[in-house]
């Protein structure tokens, strides 16, 4: 394998931690905008550790941002994520079930990075927790070149939702209201084809997903 990576990548890839050559007949699929939602906020928080005091099953995220023209890398372009935390919480909000338990004030579970030259980012977080209506998911936005690019959600197979929520962050909670993907009307409008549906892997006591975000670039 070459020392520096090349600008054209196998979607796929990513998952096993490898760059590429991209074949000439492979194609980009653009991943697909989703609503952005009411929790979104820009603490200006460049960091790669969400968590601060969150418990729950580590999960590392690597991101790759390429355009759907060529399948081009996209160094420079600004990835944010964030999500709910192990009771479906967000931070920066009030009234968020619970006896309207408010977070204003908060910043855990949010994060910004920039792409380095191979438009990779890197998170480490916990996995999602979920709430009434939702399956288990991310929100990410792209930004290049100070434009919104993508505002996406990222989702996981189901069944690695059921073994995270065994677990002793998620298992006291009841399970009414808790959906899969094929039950989500938002996966379902959005994403119909599962293009935001992360590969993952176990890693260490917890788990690793990866996605390629395809985006129209500038």
């Amino acid at each position: 394998m070459p020392d520096r990576p090349t600008r054209r990548v196998m979607l796929g890839t990513l998952a096993a931690g490898l760059l590429m050559p991209r074949p000439a007949q492979a194609t980009c699929l653009l991943t697909p905008q989703a609503v952005e939602g009411p929790f979104y906020l820009d603490p200006r928080l460049m960091r790669s550790d969400l968590r601060e005091d969150r418990d729950g099953t580590p999960l590392a995220v690597r991101l790759q941002v390429v355009t759907l023209r060529d399948c081009v890398v996209l160094p420079e372009a600004r990835v944010d994520l964030w999500h709910a935390d192990a009771r479906g919480r967000y931070s920066g909000y009030s009234d968020q079930g619970d006896r309207g338990v408010s977070t204003i004030g908060r910043t855990f579970l949010r994060g910004t990075q920039v792409a380095d030259r191979a438009g990779r980012v890197a998170f480490r977080t916990i996995y999602p927790g979920w709430y009434p209506g939702r399956t288990p998911h991310l929100h990410v936005k792209v930004i290049v070149s100070g434009r919104t690019a993508l505002t996406g959600q990222i989702y996981f197979p189901d069944a690695v939702s059921e073994a995270v929520y065994a677990g002793p962050a998620y298992a006291d909670r009841p399970r009414r209201g808790r959906i899969g993907n094929a039950r989500d009307l938002l996966l379902r409008q959005d994403d119909p084809e599962g293009r935001g549906i992360a590969t993952v892997r176990p890693l260490g006591e917890g788990y690793e997903a990866a996605l390629t975000l395809v985006v129209k670039g500038t």
